[in-house]
């Protein structure tokens, strides 16, 4: 949070908090020594310490003071399974006695690769570790294939914190320009002017900027990335027919559409390209087909990945398809992200969604629910939030308030911060969501009135 005055509310709140975890502030002491802001993502930060986690389970997490709290951000979207889940367990448990890695391929790794692209509707796979990987990796196989230079993103939107991509992630006002024609403003000291210059951003939800500014490289564009559904600004739902024209003017160009499903995948049975209603030439996927094991995946149309080998178009990596990535993704696959409990998951969505509505009708609190599939976000904001620009008016302090106060009272209501959203696992139950929202009833009371506690720190 920022100098100044500081809201009596986030005062009593600091206070709560640190009441609760002396153990994790020890932690954090030990840990700053050798780690900036003692984590190893900046996501992990909280102020005026983080809390650092001593276990798991079901919908539960313990932290190093053995408080308890119901898990909402389920590991930022990794966990649809929810925490340790049996058939995981399971799964990791037996192929531990049968080596970790191998420096080799594993004999039902094909096995995993046909459950891939058949569930995605893809024809080739490759597998990597992490989701900066697969969309790295995604756009070299673009630019290869297309023999192109430029991609677009869209504003706002974070695909992993590899120079490429990470251009008009989250900008300020001041360096962001023109609302319909974004600057390809870098989001951190390090990347070169040069190698961002390449990176074309547009407004999401804009399809006649973004054709605008696409066809200014018409003949050199590779490929357009973008979320079926952003969620670095909360969980913004796509307008009809906005993803489809994308589809029609990479056909127009020459372009690659590549679908960044690292998040998505797991949350729709066919991942977010069914549900916008696309065909996407490349997708990546990661967090929950693997359930909380480090996996990613690059999936893509007929002919594209048809050059990747030694020689021509790069793609290795010794932690690649290793076996206990790809037990879990089976596991997941098989017995986890079932239809059936996608569904489940989804209809308790719906009820989780509902009852902020009403929770925060009822207590006076000015703020828009998105909500879809199995996640969705509170904005504290007088308007729905359709990009970037329509998020930087979001009150990012309420936002911190909410997480704050739900905190101390043993809720993890969704991911931190106001460009987070909750996810709904398979081992959520009705009660979970009622209990959710009893609690975010008794936050309520606390919302009413802007607070003041400085801006809220940038987290990439």
């Amino acid at each position: 949070m920022g100098d100044g005055n500081l809201d009596p509310r986030f005062e009593a709140a600091f206070a709560e908090y640190q009441r609760r975890t002396p153990r994790s502030k020890e932690l954090w002491e030990r840990a700053r020594v050798w780690s900036p802001l003692g984590v190893h993502s900046n996501y992990r930060f909280l102020d005026p310490y983080p809390f650092y986690v001593h276990r798991a389970s079901g919908v539960h997490l313990w932290d190093a003071d053995e408080n308890e709290y119901l898990d909402f951000n389920m590991g930022f979207g990794s966990l649809q399974s929810g925490h340790a889940h049996p058939k995981l367990v399971e799964a990791l448990t037996r192929q531990l006695h049968d080596g970790s890695v191998y420096g080799y391929e594993w004999e039902r790794t094909p096995e995993v690769a046909e459950r891939i692209c058949r569930r995605y509707r893809m024809a080739k796979v490759r597998f990597s570790t992490t989701g900066l990987e697969a969309t790295q990796h995604a756009v070299r196989f673009a630019r290869a294939y297309t023999k192109k230079r430029y991609v677009l993103k869209f504003e706002g939107g974070y695909h992993g914190s590899h120079d490429t991509l990470l251009v008009g992630v989250k900008p300020r006002a001041e360096v962001a320009g023109d609302p319909r024609h974004p600057n390809s403003a870098p989001a951190s000291p390090g990347i070169l002017p040069e190698v961002s210059e390449r990176t074309l951003v547009a407004p999401f939800n804009d399809l006649e900027a973004t054709r605008a500014i696409a066809r200014e490289h018409s003949d050199d564009l590779a490929a357009i990335i973008s979320e079926p559904i952003p969620m670095n600004m909360g969980f913004i739902l796509p307008d009809d027919g906005f993803f489809p024209g994308l589809r029609e003017l990479c056909d127009e160009l020459g372009a690659l559409l590549i679908l960044d499903e690292i998040k998505t995948g797991a949350k729709y049975f066919h991942g977010g390209a069914a549900r916008v209603g696309v065909r996407a030439d490349l997708i990546t996927l990661g967090k929950s087909i693997a359930c909380g094991v480090p996996l990613s995946a690059i999936a893509a149309g007929p002919g594209i990945l048809d050059e990747v080998g030694p020689r021509k178009v790069a793609h290795a990596g010794t932690y690649n398809s290793n076996p206990l990535g790809m037990a879990a993704c089976l596991a997941s696959l098989d017995h986890i992200l079932t239809e059936e409990a996608l569904d489940r998951s989804s209809a308790l969505n719906a009820r989780l969604a509902k009852g902020y509505g009403e929770v925060f009708d009822d207590a006076g609190v000015t703020a828009h629910v998105s909500a879809d599939g199995v996640s969705g976000t509170v904005y504290f904001a007088d308007h729905p939030v359709r990009n970037w620009r329509d998020f930087l008016t979001v009150d990012g302090d309420r936002s911190m308030l909410y997480y704050y106060q739900s905190l101390n009272r043993g809720l993890i209501p969704s991911g931190t911060g106001p460009d987070e959203q909750w996810t709904i696992s398979v081992q959520h139950t009705e009660r979970d969501v009622e209990r959710h929202l009893e609690i975010l009833a008794s936050v309520a009371e606390h919302l009413t009135g802007a607070p003041q506690a400085g801006e809220i720190e940038e987290s990439v």
